[in-house]
Order: structure tokens, then C-alpha cells, then sequence
């Protein structure tokens, strides 16, 4: 989605990296909103490591509600929350957190993510990924969950 075609009743969330702009959470989680016709978009937020602990500080405060958290700062963003899910202590990283009340909670989906599938040891860490975007995007904006449509997803080269 392009910024121009963001209205005011298009669900929106954050995604939270170095290159957030360019990278798979965003690509990934926008092209399941286009492939299902929702209108919702992630919006990315680059950070340097030297601007991550102050955004996080700020996080709770802000009208920031949902958040996708990039690779690179998923073991960091940790220590920024105000309670975490039994996945995420155990994995000690998050993929996203949300914020309910000004209290962050992080949350881990590799257990999720993986018991969609009947033999998740033999998938890549690509198929779990979007995995992963199914399953926010599902929790955030009712996108259905269709394992099926994951290498469709993977072989669309538009945005």
C-alpha cells in the first residue's frame, strides 16, 4: 500500500527494525492484507540500535497499539516489556508486542506458527515466517490463516 492510498479507516500497525521499510515483516505482512483485499498496512519504523532503547522507553505512552519487532531487536525489546508470554521467556526473543493500558506485552509465535503445520521440523525459516506474518495479521485485522496460500505469497514479486 502505497501512502497515498492510506484513509482514515485503513488498519494500520508498526513494524520495528533497522530497514523496516525494506524488509520481509513489511513485505510479507502487506502482501497478505493485498492477497485478502484488507485494508491495512504496516507501517515501518527505521531505528538505529543507539534510537531502539528510546523508542522502546516510549512505546506504552504513544498511540502505538501493535508492533512487529524485526529480527535484530527481538532479544533486546525484552527488557522493555511489562510482561511477556511463556513462548518468548523460553525462546528469550518476541516478534511483536502490543500495547494495552500503557503496559507492553511481548509475545513469541514460533509455537503457533509451527502447529499449523503436520510436520513443522521439515519446513524453512521462510514458510515459518510468513507463518508468522498469517498469524498477526489474523490477530490484528481477521485475515484468514491458509498455509496454502504461503507459496503463492512467497512467489509474488509485487508489493
Amino acid at each position: 500500500m502505497r501512502p497515498e492510498e492510506i484513509k482514515p479507516d485503513t488498519g494500520l500497525c508498526t513494524i520495528l527494525g533497522h530497514n523496516a521499510q525494506t524488509g520481509y515483516m513489511r513485505r510479507y505482512f502487506n502482501k497478505i492484507m493485498k492477497h485478502q483485499g484488507i485494508n491495512a498496512t504496516a507501517i515501518a519504523l527505521n531505528v538505529s540500535d543507539e534510537h531502539f532503547a528510546y523508542t522502546m522507553n516510549n512505546v506504552g505512552q504513544s498511540k502505538v497499539t501493535q508492533m512487529m519487532i524485526e529480527s535484530e531487536f527481538g532479544q533486546d525489546a525484552l527488557h522493555y516489556c511489562d510482561s511477556l508470554d511463556e513462548v518468548s521467556q523460553r525462546e528469550g526473543r518476541l516478534d511483536f508486542i502490543e500495547v494495552e493500558e500503557g503496559k507492553v506485552l511481548g509475545y513469541c509465535l514460533d509455537d503457533e506458527a509451527k502447529a499449523l503445520f503436520e510436520k513443522p521440523e521439515f519446513l524453512d525459516e521462510q514458510i515459518l515466517f510468513v507463518s508468522k506474518m498469517m498469524l498477526i495479521a489474523n490477530r490484528w485485522f481477521d485475515a484468514k490463516i491458509d498455509v496454502d496460500d504461503i507459496p503463492v505469497l512467497i512467489g509474488e514479486n509485487n508489493e
